[in-house]
């Protein structure tokens, strides 16, 4: 019994890191945007298929799977550049409802090339082989991928801190975030600012996808499944709030794993609940809302 409870709570962290990658580039872009962005699942989803079209299923070293994975969030960032360019900074403007009915559409036309290019199959990577073992811990038998899932969501969690809160970059990037007109006339060129964060949004999606690409199954609806965690972590979390979408993420995982030992018959089912409870209880989320 104790075994499963630890296999859980490592589970738990797992699914919770994994989502706080998707939920990263989501909340930050919604930080100084204030852009919820549908169609951020989809280059996700892109990102995890730039991958697989480099390494195969089967990544020949660790090396080369992590190449990969920054390459294809460099190639996300690009598409984030001609969004911004072409979508984006045509609306930032506008009412807020033109960004929700943009970025949805741009899911559906993204979605469409994904299946134009890279076809309806179902297709599986495995993870490089330095990751596709497991170690014994105290009798609980621990995927290796797992544990890199976890470090590299810690990572991803304090370089985007030490960024915004140690940097005069992130101090410029918060000065935008909270008072862009204020911003502007002391000299901060605001338009580069907010499109630098959404290639940042978009390239953390693109890397996001890269590195969890192995054991999924990888298919068009793939970015569905972690844009509803990731969107429930950022509400959960406090809208734009990093510190929020990370604790909400780690909550969010935790919680799924526990229910799923005590509630195998419902899966997912957690989630929703506490999603529910929060809009009730705490609409504006674990912190405020704010780039923090």
């Amino acid at each position: 019994m104790l075994s499963e409870w630890s296999f859980a709570v490592f589970s738990g962290l797992t699914l919770g890191m994994a989502a706080f990658l998707v939920a990263a580039g989501l909340t930050l872009v919604f930080g100084i945007l204030k852009i919820l962005n549908f169609a951020h699942g989809t280059f996700f989803m892109v990102g995890a298929y730039v991958t697989f079209s480099l390494v195969g299923t089967s990544p020949s070293s660790l090396g080369w799977f992590l190449a990969a994975a920054v390459l294809a969030g460099v190639a996300v960032g690009l598409l984030g550049l001609a969004t911004d360019i072409i979508v984006l900074s045509r609306i930032r403007s506008a009412d807020y409802h033109y960004s929700l009915i943009a970025t949805f559409a741009l899911l559906l036309v993204v979605t469409g090339l994904v299946k134009l290019v890279w076809g309806l199959d179902f297709r599986l990577v495995r993870p490089p082989a330095l990751l596709d073992r497991s170690w014994s811990i105290a009798g609980v038998f621990v995927p290796v991928y797992s544990v890199f899932v976890i470090v590299a969501g810690i990572v991803v969690f304090c370089g985007l801190e030490l960024l915004l809160q140690r940097s005069w970059v992130g101090k410029t990037v918060q000065a935008v975030a909270r008072d862009p007109w204020m911003a502007d006339v002391l000299g901060i060129n605001t338009s580069v600012v907010m499109t630098s964060a959404v290639v940042a949004s978009f390239m953390l999606a693109g890397v996001a996808g890269g590195l969890l690409v192995p054991n999924q199954s990888l298919s068009p609806s793939l970015g569905d499944v972690f844009l509803l965690v990731a969107f429930t972590a950022v509400i959960i979390g406090g809208l734009g709030n990093v510190r929020g979408a990370f604790i909400a993420s780690l909550m969010l995982g935790l919680i799924e794993a526990f229910s799923t030992v005590l509630l195998p018959d419902l899966p997912g089912i957690s989630v929703f609940v506490m999603l529910i409870l929060f809009i009730l209880i705490r609409p504006q989320g674990i912190f405020s809302s704010g780039l923090r």
